[in-house]
């Protein structure tokens, strides 16, 4: 499945796009990754996404922790699923990955959302999908989201963000 690019005008569509994603049969067990730079929205995405699928409360950056775990379930779902939101920006040697236990957290069921992965890539296993956001120049809100499948799961999320009626402009 070619890569889907989308050109995500503000935060309001932002969220729409985790909602379509939350709504995917594939979510529960995926592996995402999100990359971009400071400021493009990764942490944005994630907790529009973690409302989406129910997670009340406070929803913190993992940024000083590495990791944060929910409980979350699908908004047409009836069982309850874990989530981990991991960011490793502040990973400078990626055996802190192995030596942090999180390769039993990814063998575990459950979502698992990445920040900064590339700081892990020679370590952690790849990604169902990977979402890269970057901000679109002379728009102060709007993002560019491209979104990369690695296996059928990842190809099903994909199907999920896509899946508007009227869908966002390619960027």
């Amino acid at each position: 499945m070619p890569p889907l690019r989308l050109r995500v005008p503000n935060e309001a569509a932002l969220a729409a796009l985790a909602e379509r994603l939350a709504q995917s049969d594939a979510i529960e067990h995926a592996s995402i990754e999100l990359q971009g730079d400071l400021g493009a929205g990764k942490t944005t995405f994630v907790r529009h996404l973690l409302r989406a699928l129910g997670v009340t409360g406070r929803i913190k950056s993992p940024t000083y922790a590495v990791v944060e775990s929910y409980r979350a379930q699908r908004p047409q779902g009836d069982r309850a699923f874990d989530v981990w939101h991991f960011d490793y920006y502040r990973l400078s040697d990626p055996r802190e990955w192995e030596d942090a236990g999180f390769r039993d957290l990814y063998a575990s069921p459950g979502l698992k959302l990445a920040e900064w992965p590339e700081r892990v890539a020679a370590v952690a296993p790849r990604p169902d999908c990977v979402l890269r956001l970057s901000p679109v120049e002379a728009a102060e809100d709007a993002r560019c989201l491209e979104a990369t499948a690695h296996t059928p799961t990842g190809e099903r999320l994909l199907a999920a963000l896509g899946a508007d009626p009227a869908p966002p402009s390619p960027c």
